[in-house]
């Protein structure tokens, strides 16, 4: 049963933060630059970020 987090965890855990499709490292950066692709995985140099998947509650 997954526990309900505040806000305040949420924001922290979730906004802004992408995983790379390529090697699954998580990165935090501006969704806008995310989408135009300047935003590259600092382990892989991949550009192909998804963002953090929330979970089913």
């Amino acid at each position: 049963m997954a526990k309900k987090l505040f806000p305040e965890a949420m924001a922290r855990l979730y906004t802004r933060v992408f995983v790379c499709k390529v090697c699954k490292s998580k990165i935090r950066a501006d969704p806008a630059k995310v989408r135009l692709e300047k935003i590259k995985c600092r382990k892989c140099g991949s550009r192909a970020l998804r963002p953090k998947r929330k979970p089913a509650v």
